[in-house]
């Protein structure tokens, strides 16, 4: 192997370890009280007996829904860990919208908590997997499944058309891995993008940048700004989308975003208005991200652009 080669792979190496590691919660995490969403229906979290291995977010009073369906949002953990609680606050926020959300593993930090069985002896950053993208698919599995079943407390109570997959980090890439599912509207990937040279190898997985063709639905990127460890992948991914409708947000935070924040901050709220545009077609949070005169683009808080609408 020539010695730019060797370079190159510990530098992905090094890079890869660093999307896992910088991913992981504050360490006052279990301190943080869950917060109360921002939209009308009140949210709760829990593991149900027939998702086990997840944590589903929901509104706490699925009768105070009406006639309006539930969206789908399945998300992938920071690190690709196996804490659904990771980003509670963004993921309570989401659910208080009137969608359920899905996060793979279970709720070790905060109210609810329970501990996380222990990484492997030996188990490296990069082979590691903690929770894998086969999860967020059998997570939209299964909601449309309760959907289905007389007796679910989410029978007829989802939209089939409304399903979205996200991740945060390692888990963006678990997004990006399962875009090419049928079943997905959109795409939202934070804080998180491929590797601009060679293959993206992470909590198992091992993904070039060809793994963007199977992107088939408008595409969100929200980045944390230059100082964003995944910020140069996600501007490239970015760059080299032609074939979808894509927009890409910065908000200059950084790698942690605003997931610690009450109610995850204001990048639940982008995340939100994008849902209702792109899932419930709303007119009104479409204003944030299309038009000249747009949301983000007047917002000195955040660098936008997008491409194909």
């Amino acid at each position: 192997m020539s010695s730019h080669r060797i370079a190159a792979v510990v530098a992905a190496v090094i890079v890869s370890a660093a999307h896992i590691a910088s991913a992981q919660p504050p360490q006052n995490q279990d301190a943080i009280p869950d917060t109360p969403g921002t939209g009308p229906f009140p949210p709760m979290k829990e593991i149900d007996p027939g998702l086990p291995d997840h944590v589903v977010y929901r509104p706490a009073d699925l009768a105070s829904l009406g006639d309006a369906k539930l969206g789908v949002y399945v998300f992938g953990n920071g690190g690709c860990s196996n804490d659904g609680a990771s980003a509670r606050l963004h993921l309570l926020n989401i659910a208080s919208h009137g969608y359920l959300a899905i996060a793979p593993g279970g709720i070790h930090n905060g109210p609810g908590k329970t501990e996380a069985p222990p990484r492997p002896e030996g188990a490296s950053m990069e082979s590691y997997a903690p929770t894998r993208p086969e999860q967020l698919r059998a997570a939209i599995d299964w909601a449309l499944s309760e959907n289905a079943r007389p007796g679910s407390p989410y029978y007829g109570r989802i939209d089939p058309e409304q399903i979205a997959i996200s991740g945060f980090s390692c888990g963006g890439i678990q997004a990006l891995s399962i875009a090419a599912d049928p079943r997905v509207k959109t795409v939202i990937v934070m804080n998180s993008g491929l590797f601009i040279d060679g293959e993206t190898r992470m909590a198992g997985m091992v993904e070039t940048k060809d793994r963007l063709k199977d992107l088939h639905t408008p595409t969100l990127y929200v980045l944390g700004g230059p100082s964003d460890i995944a910020y140069a992948n996600g501007m490239d991914d970015y760059a080299k989308i032609d074939h979808v409708p894509v927009a890409v947000a910065n908000i200059d935070k950084g790698h942690g975003g605003t997931y610690w924040e009450p109610n995850g901050g204001a990048v639940a709220e982008v995340v939100i208005a994008w849902l209702d545009w792109q899932l419930r077609g709303s007119a009104e949070a479409s204003r944030m991200f299309v038009g000249a005169d747009c949301g983000l683009c007047r917002d000195a808080d955040w660098d936008y652009e997008s491409k194909g609408f």
